[in-house]
């Protein structure tokens, strides 16, 4: 899609902490589950991990607060957002975006993983391996999930790129820090981009990336999402850059859990 030209700014992209339903092993799709217990607790780690930021804890990220956050209107993805809201020092907005719904999966949704990949093996097998023209009968396709993705991006950008009357115009010529958040090279002014926070979902937000990235669709498998792991990606001259992916040390003490460790493998491999 195309991102503004003008537009200097960072999208940290985090997955919603475990639901219920992914602690029972079910499709979910745009069904609607509520987070665990272990699934708030992830959220209330990232959330914490993104407010709790300095020179020894960085994160590619500019620094202050974000403008504010859109996530997707499923229960897991609100709860993650308000937990990360609630972290935050300076009063953050919600932006609730049906844009950023998960992918539907039709039949499979409730579904338990080892129902689907036997009743319908072949089909499962089809969107594994050529998601880009496969998806769960009854089901939303790639091309109509890229669609709204396009409409919600369309509207972050359009609230990174207002900026209040008095707010200074980054002057172009002044070298730039190449990754926000971290020490500031030599010569180049600190990183005054805005930044969001997108709460949403692993099939969604892979359509995000594809999208942002301008890679085919047919690498749709190509980037997982783990649970409340971040992943920024800074838009500079049209441009968008991955400078981080799937960051999750703020989950460790509670990583060794056996559910977010088999999260974390990918056992759960062509399930949304």
């Amino acid at each position: 899609m195309p991102i503004p030209s003008d537009l200097n700014a960072t999208l940290v992209l985090v997955r919603h902490g475990e639901s219920t339903w992914i602690a029972e092993g079910r499709f979910q799709g745009q069904q609607n589950p509520p987070l665990s217990s272990l699934g708030e607790r992830q959220a209330m780690a990232v959330g914490k991990r993104l407010a709790e930021r300095d020179e020894q804890t960085p994160l590619p990220i500019p620094m202050g607060p974000p403008l504010g956050i859109w996530h997707s209107p499923l229960t897991r993805a609100t709860q993650t957002a308000q937990a990360i809201t609630d972290q935050q020092t300076a009063t953050m907005a919600m932006h609730p975006a049906t844009g950023f719904l998960e992918l539907a999966q039709g039949e499979w949704e409730g579904q338990p993983h080892a129902i689907v990949s036997t009743r319908w093996a072949a089909e499962l097998t089809a969107w594994r391996r050529a998601p880009a023209s496969n998806h769960a009968p009854g089901g939303e396709s790639l091309g109509a999930a890229n669609e709204r993705v396009n409409e919600a991006l369309d509207d972050v950008f359009r609230a990174l790129g207002q900026r209040p009357g008095d707010a200074p115009v980054p002057d172009p010529t002044t070298p730039r820090d190449p990754v926000p958040g971290y020490a500031t090279a030599a010569g180049a002014a600190p990183s005054t981009d805005r930044w969001a926070v997108l709460v949403a979902h692993d099939g969604i937000f892979k359509v995000v990336l594809m999208n942002l990235l301008n890679i085919p669709i047919e690498r749709f498998w190509s980037f997982p999402f783990n649970l409340c792991a971040i992943t920024v990606v800074t838009l500079h001259g049209g441009a968008a850059a991955l400078r981080a992916h799937n960051l999750s040390e703020h989950l460790a003490p509670i990583a060794a859990e056996a559910r977010a460790a088999a999260e974390a493998r990918g056992d759960r491999r062509g399930a949304l």
